[in-house]
Formats: structure tokens, sequence, C-alpha cells
């Protein structure tokens, strides 16, 4: 052991430590200063970054042997208070900077070492910086970061002040559209705002730790479990296999009729067999992570590996095995009918294109990994603590697997460092719920990075072949597809996404006659889960794409070839239901002169140029907000002595569902002058409230964000006297009155048929349409996405910042899976680095925004929504772009540089 003295935060700390224990384990678990966050554990995100004597390190692999004595560290608490902000932490709020807010301590320590060398960066300078100290920010596309670091940078040169940049709310005027600042803003600059893992640091001393023993094979029988020397190791409490599951040990995939598979094929604990690599087969519960770990390596398991299809073609062969018994590995099929039979009128089309295309297994790379605790209440309730975005979901696919009833079961979500989809499973709730219940004692779970990227879900790739056809005046009039999604082993809404592509392969252009079929496969790679954009980057990739190819057979400008196909009054989806709004014409007008512009850039620079070719390429962009079909939602609000209470479960991955109940409360509640500062919110407990609903499928802004205009429109109502003024709290207490009002609103929609693939599936959608420009290096084939240029409508903007953030991100993602994304090798794809997450000099800063705001229908205040739009389709203009500029045409993706390269070579 080591005793050290430090100076941290200006006050000295002498300290008994480890020498291999990492500064990040110091200062979070024993100096208990939890706003240096663990995400990587390899020095790759720069979420733990702190200033030791003077330089930034990277507190999750400094050891404490090599700290010296006396050093001076500089932790987030440091830098500023909610009473006393720094700069940075300032500028980062007025920017909306922090969405989960979980890198954001990291980059705000990382920026202050920065402005205290060079208090007048340049905005190259700042990205270099962030380059260097390894911060990588998953949620904001870090264009915001960097605006946040300029301006901060002014503060301190004292050229402006706080209130010139703090938006300021006039009284009585509307937040909806404005930069008003999110409510948890705040708290996440200053490293207060309590993650999974910093919760987990205040659980009580009996609490027990739970580890894995997880498959290191994708797909075996299990011979025998012997857990014997793992049980007698120091510190161990219990050992759990499935034989300590209470219920039938298998998480309930809700599967639709038509599945052909019953929903229950993945099981909480591998019983019988391993599906993929990374499993639970085992867990250890132990009085301290190192000795459940160690114990792990203890448990003795015999395998009879099989087979292993890691690929939908694998799995779908005639030779391959069931991976689940008595389950063909195609157990779900769908269909696209939509007008006159397809090979009729391709032989009337002058000019037909046909490809194949895939797009692949995404990974979501969070940079907080998967974390929760379980412990009974005293009303006997099973309180489950996660990342979860479905709470409700959640507890009814659980309950049978761990033999509870769901109204014994309360999940609730702790504040979430990023999921973008994974988390619409469940993924660690049934272990937290299990170990609970073989103990009765309070357990806590929390994953590696390399767990994190291994066991949890990813985007299902789809392999897709598309044909085209069009008149000879360039009218779309025909359009074939099919497409298998490779799903993983696990089935869960693995039919509700093989149904995206009957939505969304042609969506933007009106094609009277279609004819599709999709299906779903068993694969034994990672399980398909829920990614933003849920199967429209798969499906507009293959068609948008496809739509440039067909373009230059009849000779037209694949802008202009758009414009003359887009949806227009009478047009309709491919699944035959009217478009919510008509936009795409205004669009492709707006974006008309940037683009040609943009052109001519491009073939003066290569004119100039010989080892770098440039180009440009664009792509409409659409997703629907809803599930499919019929969706509810419910939300309450509740008149208190000094404001209103708001309780949702809008559940929040970082996109800002505390601003989107914010801005829409307040703008219901406006009739009673009711100020934001006096709307108090309790959100995503299901202790406390009510079913929203999962926050995926961008569905919240709409779903929940009528019910709670709807909560606070009934509340008014029973407010409101006789002569039109409202009653007081004091009032509606004496006149027995109930000052707490639900609110429920349901989109009338209806499911697409498994048959044609027609319907209404969703009450409102978001549009956009994006302009790409590229460099291509011809010598190595790498590619640098030089400037993004959107024009998105996502109807009445309800929060600027927050939209803002959530197209910059959703562009970063695409471009990431359009580059460099992927998780096929299990050997190689395993840290964020390998797994090919974009750093901010792989990030465009130069990316503009253009709105139109077309109000919806059936959107609160004309509102949709707007988080899954921007990633939709932004790699199918990258890669148009790509084209464009030196000829080679990608259609499986990620275009890595060999890639390129090789098709350049050809």
């Amino acid at each position: 052991m080591l005793k050290k003295n430090l100076k941290i935060n200006g006050v000295l700390k002498t300290i008994v430590v480890s020498p291999n224990t990492t500064l990040a384990d110091v200062l979070r678990k024993q100096l208990l200063l939890t706003g240096t966050k663990v995400g990587c554990g390899k020095g790759e995100c720069g979420a733990c970054n702190v200033i030791l004597n003077g330089k930034v390190a990277k507190a999750c692999i400094v050891r404490m042997k090599r700290v010296e004595n006396e050093s001076e560290i500089i932790t987030i608490e440091g830098i500023g208070s909610p009473d006393n902000l720094h700069p940075v932490q300032l500028g980062w709020m007025i920017h909306g900077a922090a969405q989960c807010g979980f890198c954001t301590p990291g980059f705000i320590v990382s920026a202050k070492a920065l402005l205290d060398e060079n208090n007048n960066p340049t905005r190259e300078e700042v990205r270099d910086w962030f380059q260097k100290t390894r911060n990588v920010c998953r949620c904001t596309g870090y264009k915001p970061l960097v605006d946040a670091v300029i301006t901060a940078s002014k503060l301190i040169r004292g050229e402006i002040t706080k209130e010139d940049v703090w938006y300021k709310l006039p009284e009585g005027v509307s937040i909806l559209g404005t930069d008003y600042v999110r409510p948890s803003a705040c708290a996440k600059v200053t490293g207060t705002w309590d993650f999974g893992a910093d919760l987990g640091v205040t659980l009580p001393d009996d609490t027990l730790h739970i580890k894995l023993v997880q498959a290191q094979v994708s797909h075996a029988n299990i011979i025998s479990i012997d857990t014997g020397e793992a049980e007698k190791m120091p510190g161990v409490y219990k050992v759990l296999t499935y034989k300590d599951v209470k219920g039938n040990n298998r998480i309930n995939g809700l599967a639709f009729p038509s599945n052909l598979g019953d929903g229950l094929d993945r099981p909480i604990l591998c019983d019988e067999k391993v599906f993929q690599f990374g499993d639970a087969i085992a867990m250890v519960l132990a009085d301290t992570p190192t000795h459940a770990e160690e114990a792990c390596r203890k448990v003795k398991v015999e395998l009879e590996e099989l087979p292993a299809y890691m690929s939908a073609p694998e799995a779908m062969t005639e030779d391959a095995i069931e991976i689940h018994p008595g389950t063909p590995n195609i157990y779900y099929t769908t269909n696209v009918v939509k007008g006159e039979d397809t090979d009729k009128v391709f032989e009337e089309c002058e000019y037909v294109v046909e490809d194949d295309f895939y797009v692949g297994r995404q990974p979501h790379l969070p940079i907080e990994p998967d974390v929760g605790f379980a412990f009974f209440g005293d009303d006997g309730k099973l309180n489950i603590h996660s990342k979860s975005v479905a709470l409700h979901f959640h507890a009814l696919m659980i309950a049978d697997g761990i033999g509870l009833s769901p109204d014994k079961i309360a999940i609730v979500q702790n504040p979430t460092g990023g999921t973008f989809g994974y988390k619409f499973s469940p993924t660690i709730e049934a272990l937290l719920a299990v170990a609970a219940m073989a103990t009765n004692k309070p357990v806590y779970l929390e994953f590696s990075m390399y767990q994190q990227i291994t066991y949890t879900g990813k985007r299902s790739p789809f392999f897709i072949n598309v044909k085209m056809g069009a008149d000879k005046d360039g009218n779309i009039k025909a359009l074939e597809s099919d497409w298998s999604v490779d799903h993983g082993p696990y089935s869960e809404f693995g039919d509700l996404l093989t149904m995206r592509g009957s939505q969304f392969i042609g969506a933007g252009y009106n094609i009277d006659n279609i004819r599709g079929e999709g299906r779903t496969v068993c694969t034994n790679h990672a399980w398909g889960s829920a990614f933003r954009g849920y199967g429209s980057p798969q499906s507009l990739f293959s068609s948008e794409v496809l739509i440039d190819e067909l373009a230059e057979k009849i000779g037209m400008d694949p802008l202009e070839f758009r414009y003359k196909n887009v949806y227009r009054e009478g047009s309709t989806t491919p699944s035959g239901c009217k478009p919510d709004i008509i936009c795409f014409p205004e669009m492709i007008e707006k974006m008309r002169p940037i683009y040609n512009e943009a052109k001519e850039k491009a073939k003066e620079k290569n004119l100039k140029s010989e080892d770098k070719k440039y180009g440009t390429g664009v792509s409409l962009l659409i997703y629907g907000s809803g599930l499919d079909g019929a969706d509810s939602s419910e939300a309450w609000a509740e008149l208190i002595p000094n404001g209103v209470t708001i309780g949702n479960s809008w559940e929040d991955h970082g996109q800002g569902a505390d601003m989107g109940t914010l801005a829409i409360a307040h703008e219901s509640l406006k009739p009673i002058g009711i100020k934001p500062d006096d709307i108090k919110l309790v959100m995503n407990d299901m202790n406390l409230t009510p079913n929203s609903g999962p926050a995926g499928g961008s569905r919240s802004n709409v779903l929940t964000g009528n019910a709670t205009k709807v909560a606070c429109e009934n509340l008014l109502k029973a407010m409101k006297k006789d002569d039109g003024t409202y009653r007081t709290y004091s009032e509606m207490i004496e006149e027995n009155i109930s000052v707490k009002h639900d609110g429920k609103w349901t989109a009338a929609c209806t499911a697409c048929d498994v048959e044609t693939g027609q319907g209404n599936p969703f009450p409102c959608y978001m549009y956009g349409l994006l302009l790409a420009e590229v460099e291509v290096d011809i010598q190595t084939g790498k590619v640098n996405v030089e400037k993004l240029t959107i024009i998105s409508d996502v109807g009445t903007i309800v929060n600027k910042l927050v939209v803002d953030g959530q197209i910059y991100g959703g562009l970063a993602q695409g471009i990431g899976l359009a580059l460099s994304e992927d998780f096929e090798d299990l050997k190689k794809h395993t840290t964020l680095t390998k797994c090919g997450i974009p750093n901010i000099k792989d990030v465009t800063d130069n990316i503009e925004l253009i709105y139109m705001e077309t109000e919806r229908p059936y959107g609160p205040y004309g509102a949709s929504g707007a988080g899954e739009m921007p990633l939709s389709a932004p790699h199918a203009a990258i890669i148009n772009a790509i084209y464009n500029a030196c000829g080679v045409r990608i259609t499986k993706l990620p275009a890595l540089p060999e890639k390129v390269k090789a098709g350049l070579s050809k």
C-alpha cells in the first residue's frame, strides 16, 4: 500500500491506496468525486480526464504508483459549481453541448486546460486539442462543443458577458422553438448528474456485486456447469445459474402473431444452449467486484460447440441446423403489394436498374457502459434501476422469466449516458432481478466497455436487392425489393424491424407499383436491437443509392431526378397512405442553389488536384414518429402550492426528454401564467409515473408530448371558474376539487398488413434533404466529409438547442455508418476505436442546418419527432458523393479506405 499526500481541487488530502489502483477509482470510490466518469477504461474516450500537475491525464489508466506525492489534481468538481459556473460550463449549457452528459465532465476539464494555455484558440485548434486529449462524444456531433469553447474563450477574455449569451425569457412568452437551456444541463456540466455507476457508490455496504460468466463461443450445447470451486472463493456470497431462476428463464420478445416462433427464445441465464458470444451462463455475487471477477474464472462450463451461423445467408442455407430447435431460422416474412404487378410494369419501363446492398452491424457505442442495480422496497416491490428506455415494456418482458407478476416490478431509469436504442431491449434488468430475488439483498452490475460492445444488441444488418424502373420521361413507375434481416439469435422486435423495410425502401417517392418480400433470419452473431433510425438506414440506403444509379442511366442530375419524383399532393407512401405533409419539392428548391454552388466548387477543385478528388451527393431522409399502428401514451399534471408538477415516463437517452416535457407543459399552462421555473418534473419511475410507452421510433415528442398536453388541459379545466379565471391551489383544496389530472393520447393509426405492407403506421413523419461534399484521397482511398448541408422539417421546433443537437449527432453517426463503424469480427471489433467510432477530426465542423417548420396535424403544437431522421440516410449521400468524386460505387458498408482503394484500382 502507498500513502499519498495530494492537493485535490485545492484541498490537501492524505490517502492510502494500492499501487495499482487507478486514479479514477481513488477519485470516485475513495473520495466520492464521481464527476469524473469511467467509460472505456482504456484511455480511448476521455470521459475520465482530469488535470494532473497542469496536464490533461486519463484517470482510468493512470495507476497510483505513477502519481507523485504532493501532486495537484483538478477534477470537474474543482472547475466550477452550480452557483459559480466556469465560462466553459456556461458555454456548454448555452450551446446545448451536454446531451446525455456522460462525456461532458471530461470535455470540460480538457477545455479548461486548453484555455489555461491559450485563451484565444481557433476552431481548428480546439478540434486538434480534443483529438489529442482523445475526448469522444457519441451524442453531439462535436460542433456544439467547439462552439461552447469559443464562447468560453470570449467570456474569459472579457469580450462578452454572461448576460450577453444567456437566453432570457420575456414575461409570458412561449419557450417553444427557443434556445431555452434544458433543466438537466447545470448538473451535467458540474458533474453532479448522477449516472448509474455514480449511484452505485452510494449503495449500502451489504450490496452484492455481480460479475458474469459469459460464453466465449457463438453456438454450443451446454453439457455441464460446475460452480463448486467458485463458491469457495473469498468474498463470494452465491453463484447463480439457470437453476436459481424462479420463472421460466425467458425474456418475452412480444412476437407478432404471424411470427413462427413464440418470442420466448432468449434465456436470462443459458440453460441448454449458448446462442451468441457473450451470453450469460452464470452470475457470481460477491462483496467486491474484484472478488466476483476472480470467482468467475473458477466456474467450469463444459460445452459441445456447434456450427455458428454468423450471417443471414449462412443461416438460410439448406443444410443449416435450426438455431432454436423447432423454429425455422427464417421465422418471419412480410410482403409489399401495392398497385399493379411489377413484372408487367417493368416491361414497359424505358430505364431499369438493379443492385445489391448491405448495411451492417453498426454498434451503438455509448460512452457509458450498461449499469444498474436492484433491491426490494419496503412495499415488497422489486425496484430495478437501469438504463431502460422502455420501462413498462421491460417489466412485461421479464415478469414471467423471473417469476414475478408485473405489478410487483418497478423499473426506474437512472440518468443515462446514451443508449441510441440498444436499451429498447432489456439487457441486464432480468439478471439484476434474478440476483435480488435469490439473495433478498441489494445487487449491482456494471459492464466493462468490452462487455458493452460484445454482449449488447447491434443494428441488424440488411441484405437487400432492389430493382427500380422509370419511363422515358424519368417518372419512377415500379419498385421491387427483397431483403433479409440478420437479427441475431433473439427474435424480440425482429418482426417489427423487418416491416420497416416495406415501409421505407423507396420512401419519399411516388411509386405506384411496388412488390417486395422481407424476412427475419435467426443467426449466431450479435442479437439485433433498436438503433436510431430502426430499419430506415438500411432501407433508405438501398433506394437512395439506387436512385442515383437510375438518374445516371437516364442522364438526369440526381437532385433534379428526385425533384421530379418526390411526394406531392396525391402521392402515397410505400405503405399506401398519404404523407402527413408535402415538403420535399420546397426543400429541393431551397437546396438547388446550394447544390449547384457545391458542384461548381468540386469541379474547380478537381481541375487543380491530382491526388485528391472531390464530389457531391444528396439523399432524402425520412422516418416516422411512432411504433407502428395504434400507439398510446400517458402523463399526469398536479397543481402544487408553488407551481405544477408533471409526471411521465418519457425516457431520456440524452435526447432531451426533460426539455420536451418542460416546453410542452409550459406552453399548455400559459393560461395560468406559470413560469418554467415553477414546473417540477417527475420522470421515469414506475413507482410514480404512468405508462408513457418506450422512447423509441421518435414517438415520445408526439405521443408523450400530446399526453402531457392533455394532462395539462385537463388540469386547467378543473381549475377554471365560471368567470374564466382560474382557481388557486388553496381554492382547489377548499372546494375539494382534485389537483391531479391524467392525460392520455392515442395515435389514430393502423398497423401495416403483413401480406401487403399496406396501412397507416405513423401519426407523423420527419423529413430531410442532405447534401454531402467529400474529398477522396485516390492514393489511400480515405474519404473525408468536408461539409454537410441539411434542410429539415420536423414540424414545430419544440426546443432549438435540442433539435440542433439531434441533427448534428445523427449526422455524425451517419458519417461513422458510412465510413468506419462495424461490429463483425469478434476478435477485432471490441473497443471504441476498433469499432470505428468517429473522433472529432473524423466529423466535419462545417455543418449547415436549415429548417422548414410545416405544422403536423397530429403533433403537439404542430411538432413531430426529430432524433431518428438525421441518421436515416446521411450515409447514402456520402456514398453518392464518393461516386461523384471518383467513380467508385460502394454498396456494402462501411466504405473503408481499402474498399474505396480497391474500387479505384478497378
